[in-house]
């Protein structure tokens, strides 16, 4: 499985910034079929950091994933490499 075809791109709005900040996650838009074991193993590979729990929600602008992160990482340092601030 390549984590490059599971996550497609990041999401940023105000909302998941303060999500960020306060939850300690990162929100992606991911392949429509992906599951949620699908997902955590494509972002505990990518950022090499470890996982708690994966939400998903469908809406217009495809598939959605919540990623929380365990509270050894931190979201705002994996936004940062990623290049999301």
């Amino acid at each position: 499985m390549n984590p490059y075809s599971i996550i497609n791109h990041p999401y940023l709005t105000e909302k998941t910034m303060m999500l960020v900040e306060s939850n300690n996650s990162l929100e992606f838009v991911v392949r429509t079929n992906a599951t949620k074991k699908q997902i955590k193993k494509a972002v505990e590979q990518l950022f090499d950091v470890k996982v708690e729990k994966v939400t998903t929600r469908i809406d217009k602008i495809g598939k959605r994933a919540l990623v929380k992160l365990s509270p050894d990482y931190e979201a705002e340092e994996i936004g940062m490499r990623i290049g999301l601030f």
